[in-house]
């Protein structure tokens, strides 16, 4: 009788034993080749059916295992084993543990092909980065390649025209080779143990946990993400979101190249980002906001290793982060970074408050100001003096405003800063710069007060001057009543 011979990775042989219990089918097996680099190991494997009567089923179990023999995984990428695209077999990289998978890809409705970053295990696939996103191939022809000699990345596509490029910090110590980690980052080392070169100095839409967004300082190199044009389609958006290091850093959401300020989280307190209040955030989560010598940087850090969560920068403009969920074999999301008009930057103006706290959101103007319907603000009613006797009303359970035009200082105390600001006539406004444990720190306002709004919890404390003239009237019109 024919004996039907197929071709099948390590991945088909979890199927061998249940096919032979269920048609009953004796199964042997001969190693052919074990590729170096590769994770599989390639089998010959002779079917011999026991009985005709199981023969009708294996047709059905045939095309299943053959579909698993499609796909190979490999543990690193050397410059003598590239990343092949291809129509009949899939070659893609793997983490150490299958956390994360890197490859080719199509988005669904669409012919072009990216190599990306994305979970392996959770369907339907959920991408966590793009290399060519400007540059997509239209067939199966790319490959990515390793340059011995520079430790380079390079997409290729059939012709081998380069339609993409990593670079390299520093020469590299032979050899080279790439590594997909159990974080999602794509690495580049030398011999050595170098990191050459890593996906997560260049992101994409996606902010992953032990990602970094923000500036080296020495380098002057920005890490940012880039919304996608829409959902499908990885070509550069309108919107980035990452961290302003103008005056006191704070996490912003800019559009287009301009940079302007569409949604603003806001600045590092030492214990919160001041417009991500303790509700949303996550017991299995916690941020990180990092002001040295060499480097300004946020990021995101799970309290449990085996948490899976993304934050999202979506097409839309405004940041969504979402936790995978094995119960619901889905992504709960933990927050979108719009909530209410207040959220948007300069919703009412300069010198305004946003109150969403009653039914309606509505602006007021801060305490000695009027409004300015020409300028959609509000305009002080009396010039700061410094010469008399200036003071400062408090607001309590705020989002500290816009600090991008901002001073500050991590030893000076609450009342140091008050005298500070008080002795120069430019400043306009002061708070506490870290409010963890007994606080610390000052932080000053110079110019107009923009962005601020009433929290409805975990709001800080902040200062504004007032001219002594106003203080006075009010004084007068206390008096005035009492007598």
């Amino acid at each position: 009788m024919h004996r039907p011979t197929l071709t099948t990775n390590k991945h088909s042989l979890h199927f061998l034993n249940f096919l032979e219990r269920v048609l009953g089918y004796v199964f042997f097996l001969f190693v052919v080749y074990v590729p170096s680099s590769e994770r599989t190991t390639l089998v010959v494997i002779e079917i011999v059916p026991k009985s005709m009567e199981s023969f009708e089923m294996f047709g059905v179990c045939f095309l299943f295992l053959s579909l698993l023999s499609m796909s190979s995984t490999l543990e690193m990428i050397t410059p003598t084993q590239p990343l092949k695209d291809g129509t009949n077999e899939n070659v893609t990289l793997v983490s150490t543990n299958g956390t994360f998978e890197a490859g080719f890809f199509s988005p669904a409705n669409s012919g072009s092909r990216y190599l990306g970053i994305w979970y392996k295990t959770i369907s339907p696939r959920t991408v966590v980065w793009v290399a060519n996103k400007e540059t997509p191939l239209q067939d199966h022809s790319g490959v990515l390649e390793l340059d011995s000699d520079q430790g380079i990345l390079s997409i290729k596509s059939g012709t081998g025209a380069k339609i993409w490029s990593s670079n390299a910090s520093h020469t590299p110590s032979k050899p080279v080779a790439v590594e997909l980690l159990e974080s999602g980052n794509m690495v580049v080392k030398d011999g050595h143990n170098n990191l050459l070169w890593q996906s997560f100095d260049y992101p994409d839409d996606t902010l992953l946990p032990g990602m970094k967004l923000g500036m080296n300082l020495k380098t002057g190199h920005h890490r940012a993400l880039r919304s996608w044009k829409s959902l499908n389609d990885p070509t550069p958006g309108e919107f980035s979101f990452g961290v302003d290091t103008r005056g006191l850093p704070q996490l912003v959401i800019t559009k287009d190249s301009n940079d302007n300020i569409v949604f603003r989280p806001g600045s590092w307190n030492g214990v919160r980002v001041t417009g991500v209040p303790g509700q949303r955030t996550h017991p299995l989560t916690k941020s990180l906001f990092v002001m040295n010598e060499d480097e300004i940087y946020y990021e995101i850090q799970l309290l449990n290793s085996s948490t899976k969560l993304r934050s999202r920068l979506v097409p839309q403009g405004f940041q969504m982060r979402s936790i995978w969920s094995d119960e619901s074999k889905g992504w709960d999301p933990l927050y979108t970074g719009s909530f209410d008009e207040c959220e948007r930057y300069g919703m009412c103006g300069a010198n305004t408050i946003c109150d969403v706290s009653g039914a309606n959101q509505h602006c007021e103007c801060l305490s000695g100001f009027r409004s300015n319907v020409a300028d959609s603000g509000c305009d002080r009613t009396t010039p700061l003096d410094c010469n008399k006797g200036d003071s400062f009303k408090k607001y309590e359970g705020m989002k500290l405003p816009d600090t991008s035009s901002s001073w500050y200082d991590k030893r000076m105390s609450l009342d140091e800063c008050q005298k500070l600001c008080l002795s120069n006539c430019s400043c306009t406004a002061y708070a506490q710069l870290n409010i963890s444990a007994n606080g610390s720190g000052c932080l000053q306002w110079f110019n107009d007060i923009v962005d601020f709004r009433i929290l409805a919890q975990d709001g800080q404390d902040f200062y504004l001057r007032i001219a002594a003239s106003k203080l006075q009237g009010r004084l007068f019109i206390l008096q005035f009543i009492l007598n």
